[in-house]
């Protein structure tokens, strides 16, 4: 599908238009029940990289499905009412696809500042992959 609007300005306004946030907010909620951290990186980069504690994995490109209450991949987690925080390695692809699930109908939905690298860099809770992704 061809784009309408160029790469970059689409990028931008997905990034103007959610809730970012801070490592530090972020960090604050880990363990707490009513937010689900959402890694959508591919397994090889969890193989790589390790991953948030606890994070629910949602592979790239079936996130829509797992939302979707119609769809047959419908998973419960998505429509319990609860906070999610998407990230993976490019706050950019994350911050579309948190736009993604927004338009969607999920309103509590924000991304994580600078994704999972940022995360990873600033010295904060890593877990190694386990031998299969939650999912």
């Amino acid at each position: 599908m061809k784009l309408k609007i160029g790469y970059q300005e689409l990028i931008a306004r997905a990034m103007g238009e959610i809730e970012t946030l801070t490592l530090e907010q972020a960090e604050q909620l880990l363990g707490n029940s009513n937010t689900v951290f959402v890694d959508i990186r591919d397994v090889r980069e969890l193989e790589r990289e390790g991953m948030i504690p606890n994070a629910f994995h949602a592979p790239r490109g079936m996130l829509e499905f797992w939302v979707d209450p119609d769809s047959p991949y419908f998973k419960p987690i998505f429509g319990e009412g609860k906070s999610i925080v998407l990230y993976c390695a490019s706050a950019w692809r994350s911050s579309l696809s948190t736009q993604t699930l927004q338009n969607m109908g999920l309103s509590d939905v924000c991304h994580l500042e600078g994704g999972f690298s940022a995360w990873k860099k600033a010295g904060l809770p890593v877990q190694e992959k386990s031998a299969k992704p939650q999912s």
